[in-house]
């Protein structure tokens, strides 16, 4: 093939980890025609010329190319446009020549050299390149210039032009390439237009792929293609409203579009549209529009439209009425605004003015929501390709375990990561050290310094809400095994075996209600299945979310739930439900307050809005308290009941209070006893029984050591015992909570929610013929014993019991 092969391609989005490395991929085809292998240069012409090195594709088919963000800028082509391809061998550039595009700035050369030959390296450069720098500059606060001003230091990025560059179009940055700036302004037809929106492009957008196709489809399109439009014979979209938690990325996006449409840009800001003086903010308003229309195609980014357009009924200021005002006829007045599209961010959209949100003003409204697994793995690639890695760092696992993580929190994650290697590779951090090439080259960012970050930073979407579970697994909860089987089947299967229930086309049970004596272990089983399937633990307080202000408890219920769909998958306990849903009707001349929060919250479990990957977890030991409507399936479907232990659940409890003093136990402990003496006792009571018998063993030493030295004391510590005593004298302290009666009064009150009409018949049958017995005081049979038994299991042998019954009557 000759070195002048022209081939036209289709401009296709490139991998994360191609950004800012100057590469342009293709296929084996397309580098056969073209005559070129890896490593070699090729110019990409669209509206304007940019330059790539060839890099190997092994996507399939041969009309594609694809190039980052940067080098579609330069060429002036944007994503599916068409670019014609050849290959060039450019030279070392011996000098470049760049001047600013919107204002006349003054820099340092040598400063802007050193900058672009570190930057640039190896890397081609054309004729009419467009690079993006960011500047730290300094504004006076006008409203205090008459006391001789404030100083604001912000970044703001500027957009300039390469005007020149010697030798040919396109050369190459080498160590010896010189850089000629001009502070003049570039006056090249082809420069983009207006305030630069940084060197944001679609690859530095993670997460955000259906949000960023909308936003593409109601901005990019009608600004590229308006011949389309045209020929539909409808209006281009006038503005697009995008909305959600704080650091999701709607500024980002923003930008981004205003980079890859390639039109002028121009941002507000609340603070500097508002004025003292009457009639400034809406005349700085009407400048803004005007100056976008007379660069059309144009851009205008309003962000925190809230602080500048919000609801004119509410608002107690003349200044924001008028400029909500100046801001509806300059959006849908009289006088046509042109090709001039409005994108307007904020994270209180119910804030804003109404009539700003209909059609031909802002058209759309996109919601820019907290990403998912998948959005989370991309956004971390993002912030973490440019960062030395450790083998050990696995991000899919931190995408994973970072549920309520917007792309604000991600970014800070991977920050303080760095941070964190930073601090154990050189401690002290003293300015004047020198720092091997060595040492440089060996520091990476392991695991351990993402592990440190994790613990840094809180989920923005749930730091209201959010409750950091403690660290407790099933095996920190003894005893109550078929209870935990159905909480994992119910909480953590739909979430680990998601594929299963699409297969099936099934969905997980909404919601669980725990019920059972107190002290059973409802609250702790609670915080085990949050913390075993890795979701967002929200606990309510049923007295909290109570208000004497009308609409206050409802509006905090709807709180509750909001954020938990924002930040799914999550897991919602209710701690006492009976407080918060009790039986309506049961309060008589009461102000209706909980009927309403009964209502509301009826709603949020089985509303029009579906619930998705959030489930609600409620407990009590007053289920007969709660609200029958609650306990239909669809709401509180499953009921769970978390019995008093029996005599095994009891030893496993006990083993697991015990396993941190085991290694102090003395000889005469004999647990199987222990277990034998404590019937009656719940899971609160056996905790207590261990915490006393430490105590009593403390108590003791503290009497036998009085007087002796800080020596002595602590050899004597090193070999303190817990003797058989100790529990004895905890025994006689410790009441359990259930007596015989009062298990059997539990057992009872939970079949209503287990079992069916028949089964509780027979169960009703049993405890009479137990309970008639011990009344005659006829004596205690075998047969009776095992029917007892048979009726305080929490798996029932129904044919036994009914075998048992038979012959009792017989």
């Amino acid at each position: 093939m000759t070195e002048n092969t022209k081939i036209s391609l289709i401009v296709q989005e490139a991998d994360y980890n191609d950004v800012g490395r100057g590469y342009a991929k293709i296929n084996n085809d397309v580098m056969a025609k073209l005559g070129v292998e890896s490593g070699d240069f090729i110019k990409i012409t669209g509206k304007r010329m940019g330059a790539a090195k060839v890099m190997r594709s092994s996507v399939s088919g041969s009309g594609g190319i694809a190039i980052d963000g940067d080098i579609r800028r330069s060429a002036g082509a944007g994503i599916g446009d068409t670019v014609t391809v050849e290959k060039v061998v450019p030279k070392t550039a011996a000098k470049i020549t760049l001047q600013p595009i919107s204002q006349s700035i003054r820099l340092d050369s040598r400063a802007l050299e050193q900058t672009i030959q570190s930057k640039f390296a190896g890397r081609p450069i054309t004729k009419g390149q467009i690079m993006t720098f960011g500047f730290q500059t300094k504004s006076e606060d006008p409203f205090f210039s008459g006391w001789g001003g404030f100083s604001n230091y912000n970044t703001e990025y500027v957009d300039f032009a390469v005007s020149d560059v010697s030798p040919g179009d396109v050369a190459i940055i080498g160590s010896e390439t010189t850089v000629n700036y001009k502070d003049s302004v570039y006056k090249g037809e082809d420069a983009p237009k207006g305030k630069s929106a940084g060197n944001i492009h679609y690859e530095d957008i993670g997460g955000l792929g259906r949000e960023l196709s909308l936003v593409r489809e109601m901005i990019e399109y009608p600004l590229r293609h308006p011949e389309v439009f045209e020929k539909l014979g409808i209006e281009p979209p006038k503005g697009v409203l995008l909305y959600g938690p704080p650091g999701t990325g709607k500024t980002l996006i923003a930008r981004a579009v205003a980079n890859e449409a390639g039109a002028y840009f121009d941002t507000i800001s609340g603070p500097e549209i508002i004025s003292k003086y009457y009639g400034d903010s809406e005349e700085k308003l009407r400048e803004i529009f005007e100056k976008a229309e007379e660069n059309a195609p144009s851009i205008i980014f309003i962000d925190e439209i809230d602080s500048i357009a919000p609801k004119r009924e509410e608002s107690k200021g003349e200044v924001e009425r008028r400029v909500v005002a100046q801001l509806l006829s300059l959006m849908d007045g009289l006088k046509s605004r042109g090709k001039v599209i409005v994108i307007a961010a904020t994270n209180l959209p119910d804030s804003i003015d109404p009539a700003l949100r209909r059609g031909g003003r802002f058209d759309r409204e996109i919601e820019i929501g907290v990403p998912d697994k998948d959005g989370r793995r991309e956004i971390l690639q993002i912030h973490a390709r440019n960062v030395p890695l450790s083998e050990n760092v696995k991000l899919e696992k931190y995408a994973n375990t970072t549920h309520g993580f917007v792309g604000a929190d991600l970014a800070l994650m991977v920050k303080e990561a760095a941070m964190h290697a930073l601090r154990r590779a050189f401690p002290g951090m003293n300015p004047d050290e020198e720092i091997s090439a060595e040492k440089l080259e060996n520091l990476k960012v392991t695991a351990e310094d993402f592990e440190s970050a994790l613990k840094m930073v809180q989920p923005s979407a749930m730091r209201e809400v959010l409750v950091e579970v403690p660290d407790i697994h099933w095996a920190d909860v003894g005893g109550l095994d078929s209870v935990k089987e159905e909480l994992q089947q119910a909480v953590e299967w739909p979430l680990k075996y998601r594929e299963v229930y699409k297969q099936f086309a099934t969905k997980s049970p909404k919601g669980f209600l725990m019920f059972g004596p107190p002290g059973t272990g409802k609250t702790l089983l609670a915080k085990a299945v949050a913390n075993e399937s890795e979701c967002n633990f929200i606990s309510v307080k049923g007295p909290e979310l109570m208000s004497k202000w009308v609409g206050e408890s409802e509006k905090g219920i709807r709180e509750i739930f909001r954020k938990a769909r924002l930040a799914s998958p999550s897991i919602i306990f209710f701690d006492e439900i009976d407080s918060i849903v009790p039986r309506r009707g049961s309060y008589e001349g009461s102000s209706h307050v909980t009927e309403s929060v009964v209502s509301q919250f009826l709603t949020e479990l089985d509303g029009l809005e579906e619930l998705k990957n959030v489930v609600v977890i409620g407990a009590t030991n007053r289920p007969d308290m709660i609200d029958p409507a609650l306990l239909r399936p669809g709401r509180l479907e499953q009921h769970i009941f978390v019995p008093p232990p029996d005599r095994e659940g009891r030893k496993q409890i006990l083993d697991v209070y015990i396993k941190d003093i085991s290694s102090m136990l003395a000889e005469d402990v004999n647990l199987d006893e222990l277990v034998d003496k404590t019937e009656g006792f719940v899971g609160a009571d056996i905790e207590a029984l261990v915490r006393e018998a430490k105590m009593v063993a403390i108590r003791e030493f503290v009497k036998v050591m009085a007087g002796h030295d800080a020596a002595e004391i602590t050899l004597a510590v090193s070999s303190v015992k817990v003797f058989g005593r100790h529990f004895d004298a905890a025994l006689k302290r410790v009441r359990p909570s259930l007596d015989k009666e009062g298990r059997r009064s539990a057992e009872r009150g939970s079949w209503q929610y287990r079992f069916n009409e028949e089964e509780r018949k027979t169960l009703e049958k049993g405890i009479s013929v137990v309970e008639t017995a011990e009344y005659k005081d006829a004596g205690s049979t075998p047969e009776l014993r095992e029917l007892d038994e048979l009726l305080m299991a929490h798996q029932k042998d129904f044919s036994r019991i009914k075998e048992i019954i038979k012959t009792a009557d017989a």
